[in-house]
């Protein structure tokens, strides 16, 4: 990625939950176009799932930017206060947040249950890193993107719109595109862009432990959507590209309030994944 442009030399970003997943393909791109990251999340040493908050950060400057790892644990309000306070008093600016963090891992335990066969801690679970985290980091981030005229993207999910995993994700996904469109009302008149972003299904660490079949596919099921083959996924960085054009973009505000798949914006913008495909793996 040494030739990469750095179209995005300058800006500040936050990416929630990066220390794997989506989030860490999404700072690595942010990273690889020059931008500073700020990095969130709680692991600090690897365990059964590889990735740190520190590893992000060093491949975010390995790529060309400047990784800044932030361990952070979103249920505090006051934690994720002071993260801005110090994006404030480092940078002076933020013209990008990623609300990505999540709890892949618990939410993997109820995928294809009924809604009977999930308890309502779950509920709790979904919607307090998932919907209130990215709530709560949006409103101490406003004021320094309002000042950039800067970008939020809501990692979210076709599940708003249709039946996906179970009932507690749906609900909590269908909130999350809710939040998007009320943030851009709201921001309506300072230029700020707020979107929803719809991965398909990502390669990530979690998937990876997948192990192949005899004939080389590494399946996974479904229960209700379906079997699919992991290595036809799209890899974390595919919307990690999609996030750094968006940043790019200058008429990125027409898009505000509304839900992007992130293979609609390969096509519109002109970025394949890794592998130059533009993969299309919705479950």
């Amino acid at each position: 990625m040494s030739g990469t442009p750095k179209i995005l030399g300058g800006r500040v970003a936050v990416v929630t939950g990066a220390s794997r997943g989506i989030g860490k393909g999404i700072a690595q791109e942010l990273g690889a176009a020059g931008a500073t990251v700020y990095v969130t999340g709680r692991t600090t040493t690897a365990g059964r799932l590889p990735g740190t908050v520190h590893d992000t950060a060093a491949e975010v400057t390995a790529l060309g930017g400047l990784g800044v790892a932030v361990v952070c644990d979103h249920r505090d309000d006051g934690a994720v206060e002071e993260l801005f306070t110090r994006v404030r008093a480092e940078q002076g600016r933020l013209d990008v947040l990623v609300n990505n963090v999540y709890n892949s891992p618990a939410a993997a335990r109820w995928l294809g249950r009924k809604f009977w066969e999930v308890p309502p801690a779950a509920w709790d679970e979904t919607f307090d890193i998932g919907v209130r985290s990215h709530y709560a980091a949006s409103v101490f981030a406003a004021p320094l993107l309002i000042e950039s005229k800067g970008l939020i993207v809501n990692v979210s999910s076709p599940g708003s719109q249709r039946y996906l995993h179970n009932a507690v994700y749906g609900v909590a996904k269908t909130a999350l595109d809710r939040l998007t469109a009320d943030l851009a009302h709201d921001l309506d008149g300072t230029a700020t862009t707020a979107v929803s972003l719809w991965p398909g299904i990502v390669n990530t660490e979690l998937l990876q432990m997948v192990p192949a079949d005899d004939q080389g596919r590494r399946l996974v099921t479904l229960p209700g959507e379906g079997t699919f083959d992991l290595n036809a996924a799209e890899t974390p960085r595919f919307p990690g590209r999609a996030v750094v054009a968006l940043a790019a973009d200058p008429d990125r505000l027409a898009r505000t309030g509304k839900a992007w798949k992130v293979a609609d914006l390969a096509e519109e913008y002109g970025f394949t994944d890794l592998d130059g495909r533009i993969p299309r793996s919705d479950p």
